[in-house]
């Protein structure tokens, strides 16, 4: 009902009277309409946990969201008191860290055509990025739960997407995950796969009519309600990558148990450094080096996903480095650091939604963090390319410190809404007298501010849509990753 009172409003908000009519340049009305475009437009956004609360916040403030508590269930006698749990909740502190914003300009002699006009190709244009933005912030997370990673056997090629499906609802059953609620967020390539297949093609279709979750959706599928992102993390070719020989140095010697996190190679290797993410040919998952590079006992991050046997390949991907060059006078990217990072990317084309993450180049100690990469551009030199990550950095970052890129797969990612949070609060409207006109809409838990200045060299309105948010994982127990279309060469 609401929606189709703003669909309505902005009809009526938004006509050609510049010159006599003030509610065109209403900025309420701009951010309510925005609201409502991005809304419709977001998957990810729609499936988490949202917090609002209507408080002004400033970038970088801590504010705290609620994770649900849980009950036990007792036994009573005859006469027995029952006994009284708290119905408390647990307080998880969220940084407002995330201030994401898309702005343009609206030239004089623009000003004079049809606002409608206006709004299809300005407002709603921007107000889609915003909602992918978010989505990717929020996709990017599912490398956060890489704990409970799914992956059919790597030399079972018989396997279909049904049974990894099951595999992963079975993760979810023992975390004791709730039966409903449950989402599956499918890579354009995972659904087309998918779709091959008789159990897919039968959907129906779920959620708010013509919005990005209806067409998203391939119904409920095996206990998930199932959906597709053009923005979840999946890619093709890892940049560049290196496969171990038999007896040799990037092979294993010896059997090695499911779930053991130490592994002997048969040589010791220069190229296998700490920080680096590896595959094995014939265990299902990624991993990541913690310690040993260089040497023939390396120990790896989480547990084997089964039994490793002798002389299984290891293979590890060509990284990159940080290079400040593109940062003039910057001597390291700080903790907290939130644009984009320069990478003298030797070789390898960083890819979106890939995984990333950094050591250091001088000890070799794992930076601490795993990352997204939401956006790539051209860098400072030949070769070099920014990347931009789901999150500030956890870890401050040097000069030369080493990039390490994850393997190529589609990675879906299996979750309910207590998975991870979407923390929104107002931003604060320019003083009065600075020339600015600004206003601020919330709706169902998201918060939109709109200012409007006029640029005198520019001549024209420059219209900025912004929002100040926080994403936090609330429970890793809550989602998992299934990984399909491992790259092999």
């Amino acid at each position: 009902m609401v929606k189709k009172f703003l669909k309505k409003l902005s009809f009526v908000a938004f006509d050609n009277d510049f010159d006599t009519n003030e509610r065109a340049w209403n900025p309420e009305i701009w951010a309510a309409e925005t609201l409502m475009v991005m809304e419709e437009n977001m998957v990810m956004g729609r499936l988490v946990h949202t917090d609002f609360s209507n408080v002004i916040a400033s970038f970088g403030d801590t504010v705290n969201t609620r994770k649900p508590g849980t009950f036990k269930a007792k036994r009573k006698g005859t006469n027995d008191d029952v006994d009284i749990q708290s119905a408390t909740a647990v307080k998880v502190p969220v940084v407002l860290n995330q201030h994401v914003h898309t702005s343009f300009l609206i030239r004089d002699g623009e000003e004079s055509r049809s606002f409608v006009d206006l709004v299809n190709e300005y407002l709603h244009p921007a107000a889609k990025s915003l909602a992918e933005h978010i989505d990717r912030i929020l996709l990017g997370q599912v490398y956060q739960f890489l704990d409970n990673q799914v992956e059919i056997d790597p030399d079972d090629t018989s396997s279909d997407i049904k049974d990894a499906i099951l595999d992963v609802r079975e993760v979810m059953n023992v975390k004791k995950v709730p039966m409903d609620g449950r989402n599956l967020i499918l890579t354009p390539a995972t659904e087309t796969e998918a779709l091959k297949l008789d159990l897919f093609l039968s959907a129906e279709r779920v959620g708010d009519e013509g919005t990005a979750l209806r067409k998203a959706s391939l119904g409920e599928k095996l206990g998930f309600q199932t959906f597709m992102s053009q923005n979840a993390s999946g890619y093709k070719t890892d940049g560049g990558s290196t496969l171990g020989t038999t007896n040799a140095a990037g092979s294993t010697d010896g059997i090695h148990a499911a779930g053991s996190t130490v592994i002997t190679l048969t040589t010791s290797s220069a190229a296998i450094l700490a920080g680096m993410y590896i595959t094995f040919t014939t265990v299902p998952g990624v991993y990541r080096v913690t310690a040993g590079g260089a040497a023939t006992e390396i120990t790896i991050d989480r547990g084997l996903e089964a039994a490793c046997p002798d002389d299984s390949f290891v293979r590890y991907f060509t990284n990159g480095a940080v290079d400040l060059a593109g940062h003039a006078g910057v001597s390291t990217y700080p903790i907290g650091y939130d644009k984009s990072i320069n990478i003298a990317a030797s070789g390898v084309v960083p890819q979106l939604g890939q995984l990333v993450g950094f050591g250091d180049s001088d000890s070799d100690p794992v930076r601490s963090g795993e990352y997204c990469i939401i956006d790539v551009d051209d860098g400072s030199g030949t070769g070099d390319y920014y990347i931009l990550l789901d999150r500030p950095l956890d870890a401050a970052l040097e000069d030369t410190d080493v990039v390490n890129y994850g393997p190529a797969f589609q990675y879906n990612f299996a979750f309910d809404r207590a998975a991870l949070a979407l923390v929104t609060r107002p931003l604060a409207l320019p003083r009065s007298g600075t020339g600015a006109i600004s206003g601020v809409s919330s709706f169902n838990d998201l918060s939109m501010r709109v200012t409007i200045t006029y640029q005198g060299v520019a001549q024209g309105h420059l219209v900025t849509l912004d929002m100040l948010c926080g994403v936090k994982v609330l429970d890793e127990d809550r989602g998992a990753v299934l990984l399909r279309s491992r790259v092999s060469t």
